[in-house]
Formats: structure tokens, sequence, C-alpha cells
């Protein structure tokens, strides 16, 4: 199993391609484990001529878990309306230096980077904070960080909320992650079964819905990236469903609002998914945007 350390933790990543291509860098979501950006994607982005890294963000996966952590989202949603700040066991930019350590300990000097919905939020970060490290960025179904843009329909947020709620068994575990899966997936193209296959791999592989509570407290301790985002200076792509219930397409019209010649690109029909049918989509997204970086690797 490949795992390295950083900023004491254990990392789980694996890679797709030649390692003598240029690095993309795949950050998931909140929640996600790394498996969830399929092995077919990263084989499709791989024969574009990129080496594909993913990799577990800590408190998921097979990277480190912080039990034990307390994660209050009441206290944190109350701290929000009350303007106090949040008590959070890390935050965005911690996550982005556990993918920053990655690559210093696979040697890599700057990548392309693409992470979706938290994972966006975290290559942003990544961005604002170790510009050097970063070639291009593209943003997937992600969002700013400044609360009236991306706001999530009630029952998607709901729906996300309950699944940090601990189920007994197996079989409720699945259940619980299909239902997410229907209700914030691209509504014309859900597959249950093969949403059920892959629940059933994640929760074998590791089920911690606290650990996805810290990250969750994680992104509301972290505030707005605004400010930073509209002083970048890198080619940049945000791709972003037009039927996303979890992060409203306000989130990435923003997003490449701010960030200065961002190319926007709108997917119709995609929900806060990446289903086959839009494979080519996102590969070729990423594949025309990493196309315009010029710096050495």
């Amino acid at each position: 199993m490949p795992t390295t350390t950083v900023n004491d933790l254990s990392i789980y990543f694996d890679t797709f391609g030649d390692p003598a291509d240029e690095t993309v860098l795949m950050v998931s979501g909140l929640g996600a484990q790394c498996i969830g950006y399929d092995d077919q994607l990263c084989e499709l982005i791989a024969s574009g001529g990129r080496h594909v890294v993913r990799y577990d963000n800590r408190d998921v996966g097979l990277s480190s878990h912080l039990d034990g952590v307390p994660a209050d989202l009441l206290v944190a949603f109350a701290s929000i309306a009350m303007g106090e700040p949040i008590d959070a066991a890390y935050t965005l930019s911690d996550m982005a230096a556990d993918g920053i350590g990655l690559l210093d300990s696979l040697e890599l000097e700057a990548v392309h980077v693409l992470g979706a919905s938290m994972g966006g939020m975290i290559t942003q970060t990544m961005a604002i904070e170790h510009p050097g490290r970063v070639r291009t960025l593209t943003s997937v179904y992600s969002t700013t960080g400044e609360p009236e843009f991306g706001t999530p329909d009630p029952e998607a947020l709901t729906s996300i909320l309950a699944t940090m709620t601990p189920e007994d068994t197996r079989q409720g575990r699945v259940d619980a992650a299909v239902d997410l899966a229907r209700i914030i997936g691209s509504p014309d193209v859900f597959d249950e079964p093969a949403a059920r296959v892959l629940a059933a791999r994640l929760i074998d592989r590791s089920y911690d819905p606290e650990g996805t509570s810290r990250q969750m407290v994680a992104i509301l301790a972290s505030g707005s990236r605004a400010e930073d985002l509209a002083a970048l200076s890198l080619p940049t792509m945000v791709l972003h469903g037009d039927r996303d219930p979890l992060v409203n397409i306000s989130g990435g019209r923003r997003t490449a609002e701010l960030v200065p010649d961002a190319e926007l690109r709108i997917f119709a029909g995609m929900g806060h998914d990446m289903p086959p049918s839009y494979w080519e989509r996102i590969a070729g997204g990423l594949a025309d945007i990493t196309a315009t970086s010029t710096k050495d690797a």
C-alpha cells in the first residue's frame, strides 16, 4: 500500500501513467476517498500524456484519521451565525499543505492540480498559498468560501449532514450513501446499481463519519478566498454542472469571475458527481488548460 508521511500523518496515494509526463494531482472532496476518481477516468487522463496522482485526504480513506478529536457542527454553525471564530481541528490550509507535502515526498516541484467540491477549495488554497507548486488549476463544482455563492439546496445539505451520523449496519451505511448519491448526482444518468457497488466498496475500504465532520468544520473555519483568488495569476479552468444541488452553479460562476482570465465550462445536466458520460468533457477541459502552461515541471 503506497503511503508517505506528511505533517506527521500517513497519506495514501496511487498513480497512473508515466512519471516522466507532467503530473496532475487530483484532490478529493468532503468525505470522498481518492478512488471516487474512477480508475478509468484516471487512465483516460493519463492516456493524454499526464502522470496522475490521486490521494486520500486526512480523515478519510487509508490516510490517517484524527480519531477522538471532536468536531461539533452545531457549534460551528452557531459560531458563524454570531460572527465568532470556529474551533477547528485543522483548516483547508492544513489540508492543502498535506498535498504539497505529498509532492515533496514524490520529488515533484510544480504540478497541475484538479480538485472537486472541497477538493476544489483545497486546490484553490494550494494555488494561493503555494503558488510556485501549482502550474494550472482546475476547479470542479466548487466555490469560493463566500456564503452567498454555491449555496446548497436544503435537501442536499440535509442529506450530506445525515451521512455524518453513524449507521450501525453495513446495509444502512450503503443505503445512506446511495440515497445521497441519488440526491446530489446527475439526475438523467444516475445509475443506482453502479452507485450501490461503489458505495459498498468505499464503505468496506473505510468508514468514518466523524472524519467527514472534521472536514466540514475545516471548510466552515476557512472562510472566504475571494480576495486571494482575484490575485491569482495562473491558467485556470472551472468546470460545473447546471444541475448541481450541493454546490450551486453560482459557486463555479463566481470562481471563474474572480480568477483573472479563468475559463468556465458549464456541463448541461451534470450534478455533483462525475458519471462516465462526462469523463471525456472533464478530461478534455483538464487537457486544454494544462496545455496552456509552459512552465517547467
